[in-house]
Order: C-alpha cells, then structure tokens, then sequence
C-alpha cells in the first residue's frame, strides 16, 4: 500500500497519498535564520515552504481561492495560516515554486520590507482608542531607507487596542493606543513610554537606527537590559461573531494551523455566495468573513474549521512532525486530532515533532514530544526539557485523562 500524509479537514482531518504530496528527496531540510517568503521558500521536510505576507492581510474570496487552487496544483495542496496571520503554502518544488510565485503575484498584492503589523479589524473596530493604520504607515514609510540593514524578522506591533489584539504575539518595538492619539510604546516588552503620533515615529526611527547599527542579526532585546525585559501577554481570540462600524465579522479559525486547500477553496466559494467582499487573515491561525453571518459559520464547521473558542484544538500547538519535516519523529498533527477530546478543560497541550519545540517555544502545560523510542511528557515545560517519563502509543489518552 502507498504510504499516507495526514491533511486536517472535514471531521477533524483525513489522509491523501504521499505521491500527490510531491515529496522532494534531492531537497535537504534546513532550518534558516531569515523567515521563508514568496521569493525564497524555506526547504522542509515535504519540499519547499512559502509564506505569503499579503498586503494588509486582506484579500477578496475569490482571491483566496486562487491562492487555494495554486497551492494544489504547483504544491501538495495543504496551506497553513500561522500564528501572526501569515499564510504559507507547503510542498513546492524548485521549479514549481517559480510557477506559484509567478501566480501569486498576479492574484495578490504581496508586501515585503519591514514587518509592521496591525490587528485584522483594525480601523473598522469601534471599541479600539485609535486606528493603528496610519501609524503603521507612516513607520513603513520611514523605515524604507533601513532595507537591507535590519533582520529579517524585526518586527513591529502597532495595536489599536480593539477586539482582537495583537498582545500575544512577539514584537521588537510595541506601540499600542491608550487613548485617541497617544501610544503606550515598548521596546522588548519593556516599561512603557506614552507618546503621541509624531513622537512615536521619531521614537521608532530612533530605535531602528540603533539595531541597523547594530548589524542584521540584532533585535530589540539587545537594546534592553535583561532586568527590564519581558513576555508578551495573552492574546485575543478570532474566532466568534464581532462588531464593527458598519458591518459585522465572522471569525473562524484553522486546526492546529492547517487545512487542506479544497476545503479552503471551499470556504471561499461559500463566502462569496454569501456575498462576502473581504476575508482577513488573522493572527492565531485565523480567518475573518467580513459581513458573514451564521450560515458562514456552520459551513466552515462542515469544512472542519474551528467555529467555537471552547474547541479543544484552540488549546493544542502542534507542528507538521514526521509527515513533513525530517528532525519530526512522530505525525504530531494526526496524534493532536486523535486525542484532542480527551484533554482537560483549560489546559494547554504541545505536541512536538522533536525537541526543538517550534510549534510553541514557550512552556506548556503538557508537552508531549516525539522520540525513537516513543512520546516524551514534560509537564509545565518546553520541549527540550527532560521528560518525566517516555509514553507508549496506547497511553496517551489515560495520561491526559490523569491530568
């Protein structure tokens, strides 16, 4: 029998043949220090990966379509969305990655530079102090002269303070309004400076001038004493029905950051028919149907989507494992779907492929990691801590259950 890759999907995932998954053996895995793009994809596992930074993180249904549709064809037709709302297309090859970029970019409008991000709802959302857009603007304006000489993944947060935040995700410099006009702004997460627009931006060059002269592997936390440094906090869910000033949105998100592309090409079909103008990427592995209601909501359940916050799958992080990546010794995804029912309420579940941990670097509540000689449980650690035992296959279940 032809060996099997897992894909989620419909009813929690389902399994297509390796043979469409145009595995790339001449191809070997290489973990990079820059973040794979359109133009230089990311050699993993099951061939070459793609991140598209679409402009705005905003795009049409039937655009998200074609995206879908390429994916399949020049890919092996699964698509991730990641934590920070990007979306990745995987399975490429070195000639088709060619061909799918030439196709993207007469569909998209695909953004490089500086990474300065917004929240998905911002500008529309009527509970946020300020719209963070023109801020965010302006900053990419100014740091055009920095090309080339900041790291690849400096990044800048620029948060309205609205319905969904952006405070769980990882920033160099942070501003985020407090008031109509005036920005609380962090360097590495530390103290706080209140400032206004023009001071926030001259404070920002200011910043960015100091890590270019610090060379293209410097980050924020090189400009902050460790004492004052700190983690970034909970961030705000997508998923669920939200308000904004002249419409409302639907929010849903994918299964531990996957989906198969013709359940995506699927949900695109089912927006535009329901008259959906705008999908938005969403940081948490999101999507958001802008004028969707809940006939949208109940067909991306269909789709296997995740349409509820107490889904169990929003509280498990796992990686692609061994179905796509050379240093995973497990499928952690297919393990993640199996036993995703049986995890405790309000607890948070790794699942990694091996003890580099990608999925979710922080600590977890149960980690369980793949090894030759079976599942590693770490409680209330990273992947790379020591195990407190090494589980069999027919134990996970119970050991969650004891949890």
């Amino acid at each position: 029998m032809a060996p099997f890759v897992f894909v989620p999907g419909a009813k929690w995932g389902k399994y297509i043949p390796m043979s469409l998954a145009q595995p790339i053996a001449a191809l070997p895995f290489s973990r990079r220090g820059a973040c794979p793009s359109l133009d230089e994809p990311m050699r993993t596992g099951d061939g070459l990966l793609a991140r598209l930074r679409i402009v705005g993180g905003r795009l049409g249904p039937e655009q998200l379509k074609a995206i879908a549709q390429q994916a399949r064809q020049h890919g092996n037709g699964l698509l991730e969305i990641t934590a920070r709302g990007n979306l990745q297309v995987r399975g490429l090859t070195e000639q088709s990655s060619r061909l799918f970029a030439r196709a993207i970019m007469g569909i998209v409008a695909i953004e490089t530079g500086l990474v300065v991000e917004t929240p998905p709802l911002g500008g529309d959302d009527p509970s946020e102090f300020s719209d963070p857009r023109p801020l965010a603007e302006a900053i990419r304006n100014m740091a055009q002269p920095f090309a080339g000489l900041l790291g690849p993944k400096v990044t800048i947060i620029v948060d309205g303070g609205g319905q969904i935040s952006l405070s769980g995700l990882k920033a160099d410099i942070r501003l985020v309004a407090v008031a109509a006009g005036r920005w609380h702004l962090f360097v590495a997460e530390g103290t706080a400076e209140e400032l206004a627009f023009s001071e926030a931006l001259a404070r920002v060059s200011e910043l960015l001038q100091q890590l270019a002269g610090l060379g293209p592997t410097a980050r924020a936390a090189d400009l902050v004493p460790p004492s004052k440094q700190s983690q970034a906090q909970a961030g705000s869910s997508p998923i669920g029905d939200f308000t904004l000033r002249s419409s409302v949105a639907a929010g849903v998100a994918l299964p531990f950051g996957s989906i198969a592309a013709e359940d995506l090409a699927a949900l695109a079909c089912t927006a535009g028919q329901m008259g959906v103008t705008e999908i938005r990427l969403a940081p948490h592995h999101g999507l958001l149907a802008i004028g969707a209601g809940t006939a949208f909501t109940q067909r991306a359940a269909q789709l296997g989507f995740i349409t509820t916050s107490s889904d169990p799958r929003t509280r498990i992080s796992a990686c692609i494992g061994s179905d796509g990546c050379a240093s995973g010794h497990i499928p952690a995804r297919v393990l993640a779907a199996r036993i995703a029912a049986h995890l405790p309420e309000k607890t948070r579940l790794h699942v990694s492929g091996c003890a580099k941990g990608c999925a979710h670097p922080p600590p977890a509540d149960i980690t369980l990691v793949g090894r030759a000689d079976g599942y590693g449980l770490v409680i209330g650690g990273k992947a790379g801590d020591t195990p407190r035992t090494v589980l069999q296959a027919d134990q996970l279940e119970s050991s969650l259950a004891a949890r």
